[in-house]
């Protein structure tokens, strides 16, 4: 049986949901001039039940990378499963199982996974966590909630990795730019943080906005962010603009850019890149969080879209963001959707 895709929509959003597929997302569509466009890159059929092939997923009850699988607490060390091929355990450990719907409207949804209730989750002590995913407007918001339900603290975070199109109208053309408006980065080893935010390097530099079209391979983790808007991308021949705001509890924010692929991340997260090593070594500017028994960590990101300014560029032109124009509703691609194949174990 083919997973289940709930589909919450407005005027001017469309998302398809897959709490089967640890609460991923199938896609993400904006309205431009009454034609529906991904502006997340859209899941394969053939690829719903795996998370990495997905829209967008859900990082709980950590982020990105767990060096060597091992999780250092306090005086005791755990041997997480190595899960990813560079030997890290990787991107959370609620990806694995479907989550419950608790809650649904026309334009929300709210999933939730109870670790306690399930065998082999790849983590040492139980916790919950819910996400709803909802519309108004032209703002997709993403909340998520982790709780310890264990009876003992742990060290914890979480994040989303949306993917993006390079192109809109056309995606098979990269025409997106880039902001993200931070003024440090953590040195990375094999994707890992290694030390303590510093200056921004010239290729982790993306406080203007910055086309990715002529950029080589990206993988950086920024922090210290000096704007309300934590990312602005611009795709200017499609005439749109999304902004994104998260609290200030995602403190990080990681930039994956892939050679010669259609599409890019930018991922709102808690901590840094191996985060419970920096911590467990007592490096700064780690960003995990210890929870107690019963306490609960929050967070939203918001994904608002914009019709683009003609002015911010000679080739800019001005969509009519969730416009119903004349023709056909709810098209639901005016070119076909070419997406590579996507390789497991990328940040």
């Amino acid at each position: 049986m083919a997973p289940e895709v709930l589909v919450i929509e407005n005027d001017c959003w469309r998302v398809g949901v897959l709490p089967g597929t640890g609460a991923s997302l199938d896609s993400g569509q904006v309205r431009l001039d009454g034609v529906w466009r991904d502006v997340l890159r859209p899941t394969r059929p053939a690829g719903r039940r795996r998370y990495p092939q997905c829209a967008s997923y859900v990082l709980v009850p950590f982020s990105n990378r767990v060096r060597d699988g091992m999780l250092r607490f306090g005086d005791r060390s755990w041997q997480l499963r190595r899960n990813a091929a560079d030997g890290t355990a990787m991107h959370g450990a609620a990806h694995e199982y479907p989550w419950a719907v608790v809650a649904r409207t026309p334009t929300s949804v709210t999933a939730e996974f109870d670790a306690g209730a399930v065998v082999g989750v790849n983590f040492p002590w139980t916790f919950t966590a819910r996400v709803t995913y909802a519309l108004d407007g032209p703002r997709l918001s993403v909340r998520t909630e982790l709780t310890n339900t264990d009876v003992e603290a742990f060290p914890a975070g979480f994040g989303h990795h949306p993917y993006f199109q390079r192109g809109l109208v056309d995606p098979t053309v990269s025409e997106v730019r880039v902001r993200i408006p931070t003024e440090a980065s953590h040195p990375l080893e094999r994707g890992m943080a290694v030390g303590p935010p510093g200056p921004l390097a010239s290729a982790a530099d993306y406080r203007t906005l910055r086309p990715l079209a002529r950029l080589p391979f990206v993988d950086v983790c920024l922090t210290r962010r000096t704007s309300a808007d934590t990312v602005h991308l611009e795709w200017p021949a499609s005439g749109l603009a999304v902004r994104m705001r998260a609290d200030d509890v995602f403190s990080h924010t990681v930039l994956y850019v892939p050679r010669g692929r259609p599409w890019f991340a930018v991922e709102p997260v808690t901590h840094a890149n191996d985060g419970f090593t920096l911590r467990a070594e007592g490096i700064e500017g780690h960003g995990v969080v210890v929870l107690g028994p019963g306490e609960t960590l929050t967070g939203t990101f918001d994904l608002t879209a914009e019709p683009l300014d003609p002015a911010t560029g000679p080739t800019g032109r001005r969509a009519a963001v969730g416009s119903t124009a004349s023709g056909p509703e709810a098209v639901p691609s005016a070119v076909p959707r070419p997406v590579a194949p996507v390789p497991v174990g990328h940040t």
